[in-house]
């Protein structure tokens, strides 16, 4: 019907009119009763990991958070699109004379909606390969993009993931502009500790001193609950003209690898302390004396 004043109005307005004040409001409603839903289920799975023993989410749990989060956005675009072909229909205008011109805006805005469509695709692959999930740490490489995006993984959908750095920062990262993401966080991690030594210390003595506390970390409650298996010694990874570096790894579990980093580099200056071992180069005395003498 025709927008025409006066009492054609008002029918216009008792009929088609409450009508689609009707339909707006229903799709709004149910897209938040959706949502709700959807809080509601991801909620209860964070309950059960926080209820749990375990120290990390499995990935089992990080895919279905990821999941819940997507078919949530999924069926609140579906809501709204239904909506607005409703409210087409109650203007009366005819949906298969716009098939002409929605070609060519499409058409128009194809360019534009390219790296729409891109999103999407990519964060349909990597909810479905399970590259990483909600609560992942994860490094991600982004096109144009000079520094890395590093953090922990707060929100993932088909267009964007969500990432929040250690500084509180919350990075939101398109899903067709990564090039690279790298987890930090699946199935297990490596703690890697490179302890410098001055080139006049004995490798073997030092060598001998990190097994010792390898075996002593790992029967420490504190970090064998973080630990997969005994730390090792590599041996000498890097050589110097006045330190060398001795490489310890541990097996963790996902996303400790941080915290075991940690513990093991205070046990480690601790114990070298005791024994002596310092990178601080030692002046030799006499030396310093003559050179002072000298001046």
């Amino acid at each position: 019907m025709p927008f025409l004043p006066g009492a054609r109005l008002l029918d216009w307005l008792s009929t088609s009119g409450l009508l689609i004040a009707l339909t707006v409001l229903g799709a709004v409603l149910i897209a938040r009763f959706i949502s709700w839903i959807g809080s509601r289920i991801t909620r209860r799975i964070d309950d059960r990991y926080t209820q749990s023993d375990d120290l990390v989410r499995s990935e089992a749990t990080k895919h279905r958070h990821s999941v819940a989060q997507v078919v949530t956005w999924m069926a609140i675009s579906f809501v709204y699109i239904v909506a607005t072909l409703k409210v087409f229909d109650y203007l009366q205008l005819p949906i298969g004379s716009l098939v002409a011109p929605a070609t060519v805006l499409g058409a128009a805005l194809g360019f534009g909606a390219q790296r729409v469509v891109q999103d999407i695709l990519a964060g349909f692959f990597i909810i479905t390969e399970r590259q990483y999930g909600f609560g992942d740490t994860v490094q991600i490489s982004v096109t144009g993009a000079s520094e890395d995006a590093i953090g922990t993984v707060e929100d993932v959908t088909l267009r964007v993931t969500r990432v929040r750095s250690t500084a509180g920062e919350v990075i939101t990262v398109p899903n067709g502009q990564i090039n690279k993401a790298v987890n930090l966080s699946k199935d297990w991690a490596r703690a890697v500790v490179d302890v410098p030594i001055p080139v006049t210390a004995d490798i073997a003595d030092v060598t001998e001193i990190l097994r010792e506390l390898g075996v002593a970390a790992y029967k420490e409650p504190r970090l064998r609950e973080l630990l997969l298996d005994q730390p090792s010694v590599m041996g000498v990874e890097s050589l110097e003209v006045d330190q060398l570096s001795v490489r310890m790894v541990a097996r963790t579990l996902p996303g400790k690898q941080f915290q075991v980093g940690r513990l093991l580099r205070a046990r480690i200056a601790r114990a070298l302390r005791e024994q002596g071992i310092t990178v601080t180069p030692q002046l030799d005395t006499a030396s310093v004396v003559d050179r002072v003498e000298a001046q």
